[in-house]
């Protein structure tokens, strides 16, 4: 019988799925530089920005199944560069006043809460994976968020009225908050029945 040979930390650190990872971190204070010096034309680049950076995300979890290629390194950075990117352009919403203050809150109040729950599943053995909620949420988000950034009313034919994209935006962000609510209460609910079943011993998979 051949041994797999595990690949090195070096590989794991330049494999695909990671490189994407770190080509969305660097697309971030891009994108975030363009939407601080607000105007029609740096509104578009921004969100043409954003939305390579959430396609990215998307690319690098589909290659790392595809091709097997998860990594500790991976585990760790993607969601981190999925929060900065995410939670960067809304404290630039704030301040350019496109999005209300309470919103921001309570999508980083479910991201808080999500992840100490993932903390202490891991602690614990438990896996807590992504569901249909958290991905309606993440959906919601990306597609809300990059019509915020947009902001301008377009003229897209053969429509006569412009899109109003901040109002577009702000109906898809008040969605994703809903969703963002009822998938920390689905964390929490899986997370307690996964630890009553196991008894606190670990060992036990918990979708969430």
């Amino acid at each position: 019988m051949v041994a797999v040979r595990k690949p090195t930390l070096r590989q794991q650190a330049l494999n695909i799925p990671n490189l994407l990872t770190y080509g969305r971190v660097v697309i971030i204070p891009a994108v975030l530089a363009l939407m601080a010096f607000d105007s029609r034309r740096n509104a578009f680049f921004a969100a043409l920005l954003f939305s390579v950076a959430s396609i990215t995300d998307a690319l690098d979890g589909w290659v790392a199944r595809r091709f097997n290629q998860g990594s500790v390194l991976g585990k760790l950075l993607d969601p981190l560069a999925d929060k900065l990117l995410v939670l960067g352009a809304l404290l630039v919403l704030i301040d350019l006043g496109r999005v209300p203050m309470w919103v921001v809150l309570v999508i980083l109040s479910r991201e808080m809460i999500v992840t100490s729950l993932r903390s202490v599943a891991a602690s614990e053995g438990l896996v807590i994976e992504a569901r249909d909620l958290g991905k309606k949420k993440t959906a919601f988000q990306m597609v809300g968020l990059i019509a915020l950034i947009l902001h301008y009313p377009y003229q897209m034919e053969p429509v006569p009225e412009p899109f109003d994209f901040r109002a577009i935006g702000l109906v898809l962000i008040y969605i994703s908050v809903f969703y963002s609510v009822v998938s920390a209460w689905d964390y929490f609910a899986g997370f307690v029945r996964a630890i009553r079943g196991s008894g606190g011993s670990g060992g036990s998979d918990l979708g969430g």
